[in-house]
């Protein structure tokens, strides 16, 4: 077995551990990094809101059946999005039926109207006054999706601090795993805005997904973290300790899910915005990437080091640290006292010399005899004292040593 198949049993069992919960500053500052970037972008930018949200101009336009097609609505796209008209630069086109096309963009003025008619004329070549019908889109369908949704996370985010608190039994965890949650939202919004991404239908479902995503994994840590700290005072360590190697255990998982979920949602992504153009598989698949990218990120650099946080002030916590301090001081005092011994389910390790590098030039190694010693980890065994002078003979060498004699002969020359 090679190193790196060995890291996620070495994560799992701690031999391994990544110190997740010690460098929560560190995570902080980054994330605080990133939810100020996307706070900037969506200042300076703002959000560019969709057809349903803000209203518009839809153009109906009547073609035969043969002309119908997914092709030619590319061609009206692409026609319309190229009069630079900044309320058509991302026009939705679809097709009604096998009889018509319809083109709608943002709310124009009378001579942008004119222009955007004349290009769908020029680009099919049917008659204005007979085959194309203008009418204005009212913004009342976005603003009760709007709306909706609103209610909808609003009684979602109720429902998440009841359930783990009811799970769990603790409210501070429902506190870290809603921050994570705000954290996922501000960063996608934030990176909808400096993309230039339109908001449509489609990203609001895609913001609600991404929440579901984002609270699976932090339960999964939370419910590792449980398991760890439910005996403290036999596993001798600290809050931290424990909710730390919880991390490191479901780390492996979690990266893993993480890259299965995100391959088809990038697909999807390109797809939607490199070769469909302007379409609503763009919109969701960006929310879902982004989301479940920052949702991965969260649930291991932030929930688990603020609940850590959080329950800090606690007694049993603080008494749990102080016996994992004196436990350190102990081990610091003899490093050689804790020892393992010999077990029939010790962890197995290559033999010697297994994954030893071949260098050009340089003879084969045939074992460990041809390596640098590694210096001798803290636990592990004792180490020999170097010597001081040569060995020599000892003077009592030549004595006659004593030997133990029976009971019946003791105390009888």
């Amino acid at each position: 077995m090679g190193k790196f198949s060995r890291m996620g049993n070495d994560l799992y069992t701690g031999r391994k551990s990544i110190d997740f919960v010690g460098r929560k500053w560190l995570w902080y500052a980054i994330s605080g990094l990133i939810i100020v970037g996307a706070v900037l972008g969506l200042s300076v930018k703002g959000l560019d809101m969709g057809i349903e949200f803000v209203g518009g101009a839809e153009y109906k336009v009547s073609l035969p059946s043969d002309q119908v097609t997914q092709s030619t609505a590319d061609e009206i796209r692409n026609a319309v999005a190229d009069t630079g008209i900044p309320a058509a630069q991302q026009p939705v086109v679809t097709t009604s039926g096998d009889k018509a096309i319809l083109v709608q963009v943002k709310p124009v003025t009378t001579a942008e109207n004119r222009q955007i008619k004349d290009t769908i004329v020029e680009t099919t070549g049917v008659d204005p006054g007979q085959d194309i019908t203008t009418q204005d889109i009212g913004p009342s369908w976005g603003k009760e999706i709007a709306k909706r949704s609103a209610i909808g996370l609003a009684v979602f985010l109720v429902l998440v601090v009841l359930f783990i608190w009811a799970y769990f039994r603790e409210w501070k965890m429902s506190v870290a795993a809603i921050v994570a949650l705000i954290h996922d939202i501000i960063i996608t919004i934030g990176v909808y805005a400096i993309s230039g991404f339109e908001v449509t239908p489609a990203t609001v479902t895609g913001i609600l997904t991404i929440l579901g995503f984002s609270l699976y994994d932090t339960v999964v840590v939370f419910d590792k973290v449980r398991e760890n700290t439910k005996n403290l005072r036999e596993s001798r360590m600290s809050y931290g300790e424990a909710a730390n190697l919880a991390v490191n255990q479901t780390l492996v998982r979690s990266i893993n899910t993480s890259i299965v979920a995100l391959i088809p949602v990038g697909a999807i992504l390109y797809v939607g915005a490199v070769q469909l153009g302007a379409s609503t598989l763009k919109d969701l698949a960006l929310a879902l990437f982004v989301g479940m990218a920052a949702g991965a990120y969260s649930s291991i650099f932030i929930a688990t080091p603020l609940l850590v946080q959080l329950k800090a002030n606690e007694t049993g916590v603080q008494q749990a640290e102080r016996r994992a301090q004196q436990r350190r001081k102990q081990m610091e005092a003899d490093r050689y006292a804790a020892v393992p011994t010999f077990t029939d389910d010790l962890p197995v390790h290559d033999e010697p010399g297994d994954d030893d590098e071949l260098v050009e030039g340089a003879p084969v190694s045939g074992g460990a005899a041809d390596r640098p010693r590694s210096p001798e980890a803290m636990g592990r065994g004792r180490i020999a004292p170097a010597p001081t002078r040569p060995v020599q003979a000892s003077p009592s060498s030549g004595r006659q040593q004593p030997t133990r004699q029976p009971r019946s002969k003791r105390g009888k020359k």
